[in-house]
């Protein structure tokens, strides 16, 4: 492994860990599998702790070391790491609410992995804003019914809850942990895409769905996302899951580069840019002044996730190009971050560098 960070504790070694996923991680890809068994294994080592306050069975630890072990995991198999990323933001949203009937109701269940839940709030962000709402709220009788579409929910069909958002006619938001199960909640099937279908992420049409007070995050309000935990899109987490990806085909470049010298010089390059970039990020997460910016580390990180997997590809030769070699899968696990709330700033980055401007 390229990252090295002193890792949270856990019930289960990380590196046993790791080594689970990426067993696991074709026949995810190739079968468009649900990783359900891999995402209880890593909620019955404590992984979803990192994401919960000390009160609520958390544990403390340095926002660096937490991603460097999330870019580790996702080494792994990112479609699992991007799987878990869903009820972490969950846990993290409600750990950070003042909704404290809330936190005893879904946290422990969460935390254990007996339930699974997703974010939804794409509505609220970068899917669709500058048109009518896709998903609307109204207040009747004290409580409030959503109405609409929740544009991208990861494992909806597979989810308890979802976090999710809505748009009144004045202009307010709401946003609350949604039951599933609440009559008129109704999954679509999932996309089909080119890369990560495993992970089950598609629309959620509510229709007349009634959600009670008691079920919300925030005070109904304008920009309610920038109240409390989570606000922003994309982020440190996310360059964390490329960088987990890019060394993953680093480290295969390594074993190949053993006995070929052609591959020594090219693999020691983006082994130290993968390495310089895991010590920004680090410096980043625990807000080390004078660091580089997040759409920077974000920038980076996607173009080293596609170089890397590229490069990869290059040396498997034809092998990397048939349907199971990993280098395959890498190369389309790169695209996603491209796609995945991926700030203008960075998307123009992006641009003008594939342009050569």
């Amino acid at each position: 492994m390229i990252l090295v960070a002193v890792s949270p504790p856990l019930a289960e070694d990380l590196g046993s860990l790791v080594r689970f996923l990426a067993s696991q991680a074709e026949e995810v890809d190739r079968n468009a599998q649900w990783p359900g068994a891999q995402l209880r294994r890593l909620a019955a080592a404590g992984i979803l702790r990192w994401y919960a306050p000390p009160d609520w069975n958390g544990i403390e630890f340095s926002p660096s070391a937490v991603l460097a072990a999330l870019s580790q995991l996702a080494s792994g198999c990112l479609s699992t790491t991007f799987c878990l990323t869903q009820p972490a933001g969950v846990v993290g949203r409600v750990a950070a609410s003042d909704n404290d009937d809330l936190k005893r109701r879904i946290i422990p269940e969460l935390l254990s992995g007996e339930k699974f839940a997703s974010v939804g709030i794409a509505q609220l962000t970068t899917s669709r804003r500058h048109v009518r709402p896709v998903m609307r709220a109204r207040e009747v009788g004290g409580r409030y019914v959503l109405d609409g579409v929740i544009p991208w929910v990861t494992g909806g069909a597979k989810a308890d809850y979802i976090v999710t958002g809505a748009v009144f006619d004045d202009g307010k938001q709401l946003l609350g942990v949604l039951p599933t199960d609440r009559p008129g909640v109704v999954v679509e099937p999932a996309a089909e895409m080119v890369g990560l279908t495993s992970t089950s992420t598609g629309p959620v049409r509510c229709e007349e769905v009634t959600l009670e007070p008691e079920w919300l995050l925030a005070p109904v309000m304008e920009n309610v996302l920038k109240h409390g935990k989570g606000a922003g899109t994309g982020g440190l987490q996310t360059s964390a899951l490329a960088l987990g990806t890019a060394t993953a085909a680093i480290d295969y470049l390594k074993q190949e580069a053993d006995a070929r010298i052609e591959l020594r010089l090219p693999t020691a390059e983006l082994a130290e840019q993968c390495a310089a970039l895991a010590a920004d990020l680090a410096a980043a997460a625990d807000g080390v002044v004078g660091g580089v910016s997040s759409d920077d580390i974000r920038h980076r990180a996607n173009g080293l996730a596609l170089r890397s997997a590229q490069a990869a590809l290059a040396a498997a030769k034809g092998s990397g190009y048939v349907v199971g070699h990993p280098a395959g899968r890498w190369c389309r696990e790169a695209l996603f971050f491209l796609v995945w709330s991926c700030p203008a700033p960075v998307q123009s980055a992006t641009l003008c560098e594939l342009a050569k401007l």
